[in-house]
């Protein structure tokens, strides 16, 4: 997302200013400014908490100008949907896709796509188990309540809590949630690289680990790798078959 706006930022010639939260991987950050933007580094909860309000107000450093948000905003929405359109064209019957939640504008926009196009598809939430409230939501009956949330490696899902208007729209698309330990992640990492050759970062492998785990059935299960970021000294780590912190 943020390597989007600072690439489309680029080549209409207007400066991007990217606000990340602080256990963001330096991967993340390297890339962004590989393309021009300039980046600001806040708390995590300072940063979450400006995605509540759904504003970029009082973040300081000089942040000011039109505020494209990372999960409401409707034309982020619409193109993450183009997502659910290809997985249709490029494939038949397909049973389950695992979408990993950070704040729900993936999952929204993929989920709408298919319900338009293959109703049948059953969407799974994918979270990590240091702060799934997508998981806690289903198991409340539906109703959101905030989670115990640990910031971990895996920093592109998981949060404290959902944002209703989010979860509102979520809801009537999605047939359940899975929350991933690390340990499990990490070993979905690495089969990722070991086997296909993928980089993923954490967020990106939590389809894949619930789907090795057998939860979303059998069948046509499409996992959705939402993206590479990752510090090369921390999939040093995951390789050498530990957690990092």
């Amino acid at each position: 997302m943020a390597q989007g706006v600072a690439w489309m930022a680029r080549a209409l010639g207007v400066p991007a200013t990217i606000v990340v939260p602080d256990n963001a991987s330096a991967a993340k950050l390297a890339a962004v400014e590989r393309l021009g933007g300039r980046i600001v580094r806040v708390p995590w909860e300072k940063w979450w908490a400006a995605v509540e309000a759904d504003s970029e107000r009082d973040l300081g450093d000089g942040v000011e100008g039109y505020f494209v948000h990372p999960v409401r905003d409707e034309p982020v929405m619409a193109g993450n949907g183009t997502i659910g359109l290809e997985l249709v064209q490029q494939l038949d019957d397909i049973d389950a896709v695992l979408i990993p939640w950070g704040g729900g504008g993936l999952t929204s926009g993929v989920a709408s796509a298919l319900k338009a196009v293959s109703p049948v598809t059953k969407i799974y939430v994918c979270e990590p188990d240091t702060g799934a409230p997508v998981t806690a939501a289903i198991a409340n009956g539906g109703e959101a309540r905030p989670v115990e949330f640990t910031p971990s490696f895996v920093d592109g899902a998981g949060s404290g809590s959902l944002l209703p208007d989010m979860w509102e729209r979520a809801r009537p698309l999605i047939a359940g949630s899975f929350a991933i330990s690390l340990e499990d992640t990490t070993a979905a990492m690495r089969v990722l690289l070991q086997r296909a050759r993928i980089v993923a970062e954490g967020a990106a492998a939590l389809p894949v680990a619930a789907a090795l785990s057998g939860a979303a059935g059998s069948g046509r299960v499409v996992c959705i790798v939402s993206g590479g970021n990752i510090d090369s000294a921390r999939l040093a780590q995951i390789l050498a078959g530990n957690v990092p912190d």
